[in-house]
């Protein structure tokens, strides 16, 4: 068993490494056969890490990254370097993991055997940093994060940004990249309004939101963007005073073709229009109802000669 779970770690510690291993080499550096191999992949796969294989001549197995973050094994010189790289880093700009920074490189230190612990604590002994001033202002690590995805996705970015000398502007960048100088974060942008190349502090940037939430115009949105929608369509329009309940004419004229505005119990206005005159006069014929309109001039001498027809029409047809 103890011979299966040293084995087990030395398969896990070639796995870590960022390439991808064959069976017959993996076999070869554990001086077992593919079989075995095979066997103790599926091991650590149980115990939670995600090893993945791709079939092939050129295939392999490598390590993948799992929904949790499993121990890592490391060797003395990486050990050492990440506990030195740690402390090292403790003093950062970045507010909010000072806990966290102190909390990790003592993990590790705990964990270390005695000999690279010594080494660790002697380096850190004879080393002398050079001062490097007042840490500034922290970095919130929200926005490090937001700048970073624009960068990669390409986005611009509106933010509010107070200069070396107090004075507070609205920019609009194309960011590029982060860069950490001393223990301060810039931001390295095309600056849209000043058509060059600008460079900000990340502390003094704060990321303006897309918009801020409004009250909704009605709570009907479809019949509200239809009727625009519609209205801004038309080329010629008429308000109509129709003396009938606005519910009435709502069901009898579809939103596309107008809006109506009620009035009283007996009374509404009809918002409605077309493209051409004609289709105007027949929108007002199917109401149904008296109605009184005052224009436009072409729709009132179209009722008149409209009016005139058919009462020519029905005189005409009158019995005699």
């Amino acid at each position: 068993m103890l011979e299966t779970s040293a084995r087990l770690l030395r398969l896990l510690s070639l796995l870590q490494t960022p390439r991808e291993w064959t069976g017959a080499e993996l076999a070869e550096r554990l001086a077992v056969r593919g079989r075995t191999v095979r066997a103790d992949v599926e091991r650590l796969r149980n115990l939670g890490y995600p090893v993945l294989a791709t079939r092939g001549s050129a295939g392999g197995y490598r390590l993948g990254a799992g929904a949790a973050l499993p121990p890592l094994l490391l060797d003395d010189e990486e050990a050492v370097a990440v506990t030195v790289g740690l402390r090292t880093a403790t003093g950062g700009a970045i507010a909010g993991i000072e806990e966290a920074s102190l909390r990790a490189p003592a993990k590790l230190e705990q964990v270390l055997p005695s000999r690279l612990r010594r080494r660790v604590n002697t380096l850190q002994a004879y080393t002398v940093p050079v001062p490097r001033g007042d840490a500034g202002p922290g970095v919130d690590p929200a926005v490090l994060t937001t700048l970073s995805a624009l960068c990669r996705d390409r986005e611009r970015l509106r933010f509010d940004y107070h200069d070396h000398a107090g004075a507070a502007t609205v920019r609009t960048v194309e960011p590029y990249r982060l860069v950490i100088w001393g223990r301060r974060w810039y931001l390295l942008a095309w600056d849209v309004a000043r058509d060059d190349w600008r460079t900000f502090r990340v502390d003094r940037i704060r990321p303006r939101p897309r918009f801020t939430s409004r009250d909704l115009p009605d709570d009907d949105i479809a019949a509200y963007v239809a009727g625009r929608v519609s209205a801004a369509a038309w080329r010629y329009r008429a308000k109509v005073t129709v003396h009938a309940p606005a519910e009435v004419i709502a069901d009898r004229i579809g939103p596309a073709a107008s809006t109506v505005e009620r009035l009283d119990d007996r009374t509404c206005v009809l918002h409605t229009g077309a493209d051409t005159i004609e289709t105007l006069a027949v929108h007002l014929g199917l109401l149904g109802a008296d109605f009184d309109v005052s224009g436009p001039p072409e729709l009132l001498t179209h009722l008149h000669r409209l009016a005139r027809r058919c009462l020519r029409t029905i005189t005409s047809s009158a019995p005699g």
